[in-house]
């Protein structure tokens, strides 16, 4: 693999994704590789936007909000883009709060009904 540029190719193998999801962040513009002929080759931009991009959907963050983040860049420059970033972090922040809050109640669900369930088991003949 090149430093400045990545095939195709070698794009979805370094960012483990499919090319069939590549060519979708294409066609909604959150990447846009250098074309040569039918041939796509990614820069140093697309990659740092590849990396934000599945950062972001790490987070949990949709495809459309990473897109219009991003798209605030090009048009009002950092500042704005760091405080919609802000904002988008909060509110992302308060949902896996949320998220982390019901899954540790259904674990904590879940652990009383097994012990339950042991304690009916040892109480039952053996078989």
């Amino acid at each position: 693999m090149t430093e400045t540029r990545l095939s195709f190719k070698e794009m979805c193998v370094k960012f483990d994704v499919t090319p069939r999801t590549l060519r979708y962040y294409e066609y909604i513009e959150l990447i846009a590789p250098e074309k040569e002929g039918r041939a796509r080759f990614y820069g140093p931009r697309e990659v740092a936007r590849m990396k934000l991009i599945l950062r972001g959907r790490r987070f949990g963050f949709s495809l459309e909000e990473i897109r219009q983040w991003l798209l605030i860049y090009g048009k009002k420059g950092e500042r704005p883009q760091l405080e919609d970033w802000l904002r988008l972090a909060d509110r992302q922040l308060q949902e896996l709060d949320r998220q982390r809050a019901e899954l540790e109640a259904s674990i904590a669900d879940l652990r009383a009904l097994r012990e339950t369930a042991a304690g009916e088991l040892e109480k039952l003949p053996e078989a």
